[in-house]
């Protein structure tokens, strides 16, 4: 029978399964995502209640937290099923494979993300309008003389800040007028979906995480990876946590919930 907390005693031996929802708290994962890897093959149920419904047990469950270590690795779906099906793996080698994939990639996610949000939150690659242009335009906001040394030294040979600096140059003072209005927009647009109670998931969400990968992608292209390594910064860097904080208690943290939410949907 059910108890307050979605676990179900089935069989003579009463084991313990996980009902779907109680599966989607514990991962932190939507029912609909639970319910997709179930029709792809890639996380199955393997108990079933007196009615039919499919629950999950201990090994399912472990299945599902390995999916979610090799979707946050960017892996796709059609992959990760492939590794997990391996019969010579166990849950053991996965942990390995997904720990050196992890520290193979932590310096490269954080110089990316710290180099993305540098050239995008301080707005430091325009020739065209002048500082004093952008200063009038963006008021208290406008901090990017502090930052351009740092941001240049750090990442001047990447691709991104290239990118940046072509794109830029052509801007003219409406664009980055313009620019001004929509992420102010965006931001405070942002700020009432999280008081509305808008989870990371929600299709109200992810339209946010798509307007915010598309302001992002006005200076450089960015897709849904790279979407999230910029949303890393967020509340890794104390200045960027502050300015989404300042406009509501939490935003910060909301908005990269938001952001990993719809680049899983988009299998990045």
């Amino acid at each position: 029978m059910n108890d307050a907390h979605g676990f179900l005693a089935v069989g003579a031996d009463a084991r313990q399964f996980l009902t779907v929802g109680a599966v989607a708290r514990l991962a932190d994962v939507s029912v609909r995502t639970l319910h997709h890897y179930d029709a792809v093959g890639l996380v199955v149920p393997s108990g079933r209640t007196g009615a039919g419904y499919r629950t999950y047990s201990d090994d399912d469950v472990e299945r599902l937290f390995a999916v979610l270590a090799y979707r946050e690795l960017g892996f796709p779906l059609d992959e990760i099923r492939t590794l997990l099906d391996d019969p010579a793996a166990d849950a053991l080698t996965h942990l390995r494979r997904q720990r050196d994939a992890l520290a193979d990639r932590i310096d490269h996610l954080q110089a990316m993300a710290t180099a993305v949000d540098t050239l995008i939150e301080e707005r430091t690659m325009g020739q065209q309008p002048t500082p004093d242009q952008l200063r009038e335009i963006w008021g208290d906001d406008w901090t990017g003389e502090k930052y351009e040394d740092e941001a240049r030294e750090r990442w001047g040979e990447t691709d991104a800040w290239a990118q940046s600096r072509e794109r830029t140059a052509r801007f003219t003072t409406d664009d980055w007028t313009t620019i001004k209005a929509d992420t102010e927009a965006l931001e405070a647009d942002c700020a009432a979906a999280m008081a509305a109670g808008v989870r990371p998931g929600d299709p109200a969400a992810n339209a946010l995480a798509e307007r915010h990968r598309l302001s992002i992608d006005r200076f450089y292209d960015c897709d849904h990876a790279m979407q999230v390594c910029v949303s890393g910064m967020y509340v890794a860097d104390e200045r960027f946590r502050a300015h989404y904080d300042a406009r509501a208690e939490g935003l910060a943290q909301w908005l990269v919930d938001v952001i990993a939410a719809n680049a899983a949907e988009h299998g990045a």
